[in-house]
């Protein structure tokens, strides 16, 4: 979200009004503001409706809770790729390859955004929920920042996919699909790549969700 959601913008309409332009890493507002919606939304309604299915207290398990996150996050990743097809057939139809802002208004990026602050509330409160849950008590505290460690791996996994990405899309002399101008690029096909590499870590998670068994919760107010 932080890299390539802010390339894919940059070749976009900034502008708001006649004499303002919206920078593109400003749009991670959006992101923010879908956390605000979707926690409040997700424990005054959405949890009292599940629980009358579930008839868990909290309406979900937190396996549950980040199973349905990853799934979210799928759907942000499939929004950015349509969108991205989209913005190059615009560029194709018009050859817009060397213009530096097609007429596509930067805002057309608010759901890819929103998709992924609706998959962050389901997975990251419901793996910090797990962790302290889950944990020896003892072991609360350091199980919990442990998962935020999880955020660093990512980052680091992201500069290897895109490095690998990259170096193999390059070959023979070729663009690549993230080359410096994305017009002639094809940043659609590193979404689809990365829409179908988190369907495999959800059947992964689902394998190993469905091994776990929950040790008896004793201290976690909801």
């Amino acid at each position: 979200m932080s890299t390539m959601f802010v390339l894919q913008g940059n070749t976009m309409d900034p502008h708001m009004g006649p004499h303002f332009k919206i920078p593109s890493a400003s749009l991670s507002i959006f992101d923010t503001l879908s956390v605000i919606f979707w926690a409040p939304v997700y424990d005054r309604v959405i949890v009292p409706y599940s629980r009358k299915f579930t008839g868990k207290e909290r309406g979900f398990t937190q396996l549950q809770r980040m199973g349905i996150g990853l799934v979210i996050s799928i759907f942000a990743m499939v929004a950015a790729g349509i969108l991205e097809v989209i913005r190059l057939a615009i560029v194709k139809r018009n050859n817009y390859y060397e213009v530096e802002y097609i007429p596509m208004t930067i805002f057309w990026q608010i759901p890819q955004y929103f998709l992924v602050g609706c998959a962050e509330v389901f997975t990251f409160i419901g793996q910090l929920e797990f962790f302290y849950d889950q944990a020896p008590d003892a072991m609360r505290s350091l199980c919990s920042a442990l998962s935020l460690t999880t955020v660093a791996l990512g980052n680091y996994l992201s500069t290897l996919l895109v490095t690998l990405v990259t170096k193999l899309t390059t070959q023979n002399g070729k663009l690549g699909w993230i080359p410096e101008n994305l017009n002639r690029g094809h940043l659609d096909y590193f979404y689809w790549l990365l829409a179908i590499l988190s369907l495999l870590n959800f059947f992964v998670f689902l394998w190993i969700a469905k091994c776990y068994t929950y040790k008896k919760a004793t201290g976690f107010a909801h």
